[in-house]
C-alpha cells in the first residue's frame, strides 16, 4: 500500500525556533517539502498536517525569554507551539480514519500507552509522554509536521482558529472538572489572561454565580468585563496583602465567601489570596505554573478544611471541547487580538509579551496549498 498524498504543495516548509541564548528565528524544518510530498517521511500510525494556525501560549513565551518552566530546560535548539490546527495532507496506509482534506485539531501529546497512568485514562501523568514544545520535544509551530493519527481530532467546518484555541480551552475543561465548579456555585477565577478568560467562559456555561475575577491588569480586567458582562473585576493592587485582597473580592461577591477558586497565574500571592478567599470547605485549584517552592497560608487551609489541588495538562477532553465549540455553548472568537504569518513569527512572540499591545491570544497563520 501507497502513501495516499497531496500533490499541489509547493511552500518549504519552516518553524519558529529558540535556543538557551534565548534567540527566536523562524528557519527551515522538517519534514522537508520533498518528504512531504513522497510521504516518505510518515511512521506507521502518521499523518502529515499542513499547519494553518497556532496560538502562542504564556508558556511558549516563557520557554523562549527564560529558557526553562520547573524542570523542562531548552538545552538546544527547540521549536516551540502546542496549540495548532491545520489540514491533513498525507496518511500512512496504516491510517484509515483521516484523509487528505480533513481539518483537525492537533492534541501535542505522544504517550507510552503502557503505564498505569496511560491504562487508566490520566495519560497526562504518563512518565514517557512527548509533549510539544516541551524541551527536548519540538513544538508544532510548522508549516508541515508528521504526528500520530490518534491524536488529530477532527474539527468538520470550524475555523483553523478555533481548532487552535482547543487547547486552552481543554486546559480550563479539565479545571472546571477538578475543581467541581457547578450551577450556583459563588467562584474566584485567579488572573485574567487566555486560561482565565476561557475558565471564565465555562464557569459562565456551567452557571457559576457569582463570578470574580482577578488581575492586576485594568485592561484585561475591561476585557473580562465585556466577555462576560456579569462577572465582578477586582485589581490586584501592588503591595496589598493576599488577606485584604480577599476581603476586597468577598466584598465584590456580594459578601459572599467563594466556594471554589480557580487559580489560573501560579504567582505566590495569587496562590494565598485564592486560600483566603474561599469558605470553609471550599477548594483552591490551581491551574497556573509557578516557582519551585512557595509559601502558603497552612493554618488557614487546616483550620478552614480547604482543599488546595493542582492541574498537569489535560487528559480526555477534546472531543468535549470540539462539541461545545460547534454548539456555540463557548465561543473564544474575541480572545483573538493579534494575527501574523509565520515568516512574522518573532514580531507575534514580541507582540504576545509585551502587555502594552494589550494582547490576549496571538495566532500565527501558515498559508498551506492544498
Amino acid at each position: 500500500m501507497s502513501t495516499t498524498t497531496t500533490s499541489t504543495i509547493t511552500k518549504p516548509n519552516v518553524g519558529v525556533f529558540t535556543n538557551p541564548a534565548h534567540e527566536l528565528w523562524v528557519a527551515e524544518s522538517q519534514p522537508s517539502l520533498e518528504e512531504v510530498k513522497k510521504g516518505e517521511s510518515l511512521k506507521e500510525g502518521e499523518v502529515t498536517i499542513g499547519v494553518k494556525s497556532t496560538g502562542i501560549c504564556g508558556s511558549d513565551v516563557h520557554f523562549w525569554r527564560a529558557g526553562a518552566i520547573g524542570p523542562m530546560v531548552v538545552e538546544n535548539t527547540h521549536i516551540l507551539g502546542h496549540e495548532s490546527a491545520g489540514v491533513i495532507l498525507a496518511v500512512h496506509p496504516s491510517v484509515t480514519h483521516l484523509k487528505p482534506g480533513d481539518r483537525v485539531a492537533i492534541e501535542p501529546n505522544i504517550i507510552c500507552g503502557v503505564c498505569d497512568q496511560c491504562l487508566t485514562g490520566r495519560y497526562n501523568g504518563c512518565d514517557k509522554v512527548k509533549f510539544s514544545s516541551t524541551p527536548p520535544f519540538d513544538g508544532l509551530l510548522r508549516r508541515y509536521l508528521n504526528h500520530p493519527a490518534v491524536w488529530c481530532h477532527k474539527i468538520g467546518d470550524m475555523s483553523y482558529e478555533n481548532g487552535s484555541l482547543l487547547e486552552p480551552l481543554s486546559v480550563a475543561l479539565a479545571a472546571m472538572e477538578r475543581s467541581g465548579a457547578k450551577l450556583g456555585d459563588p467562584v474566584l477565577i485567579c488572573g485574567a489572561g487566555p486560561i482565565g478568560l476561557i475558565t471564565l467562559l465555562c464557569c459562565r456555561a456551567a452557571g457559576a454565580q457569582p463570578i470574580v475575577i482577578t488581575d492586576i491588569d485594568e485592561g484585561r480586567l475591561k476585557f473580562a468585563n465585556e466577555l462576560v458582562p456579569s462577572a465582578k473585576t477586582y485589581k490586584v493592587e501592588r503591595g496589598v496583602s493576599p488577606e485584604q485582597c480577599a476581603k476586597d473580592i468577598i466584598a465584590a461577591a456580594g459578601g459572599i465567601r467563594l466556594k471554589v477558586a480557580i487559580e489560573c497565574t501560579g504567582v505566590e500571592s495569587s496562590v494565598a489570596t485564592a486560600i483566603w478567599s474561599v469558605t470553609f470547605g471550599g477548594k483552591v485549584f490551581v491551574t497556573g505554573v509557578g516557582k519551585n517552592e512557595m509559601n502558603m497560608p497552612f493554618m488557614r487551609l487546616s483550620t478552614q478544611e480547604i482543599d488546595l489541588a493542582f492541574q498537569y495538562r489535560y487528559c480526555n477532553t477534546w472531543p468535549k471541547a470540539i462539541r461545545l465549540v460547534e454548539s456555540g455553548v463557548i465561543d473564544m472568537k474575541r480572545l483573538v487580538t493579534h494575527r501574523f504569518d509565520i515568516e512574522d513569527a518573532v514580531k507575534a512572540f514580541e507582540t504576545a509579551a509585551d502587555p502594552k499591545t494589550g494582547a490576549i491570544k496571538v495566532q500565527i497563520q501558515s498559508e498551506v496549498d492544498t
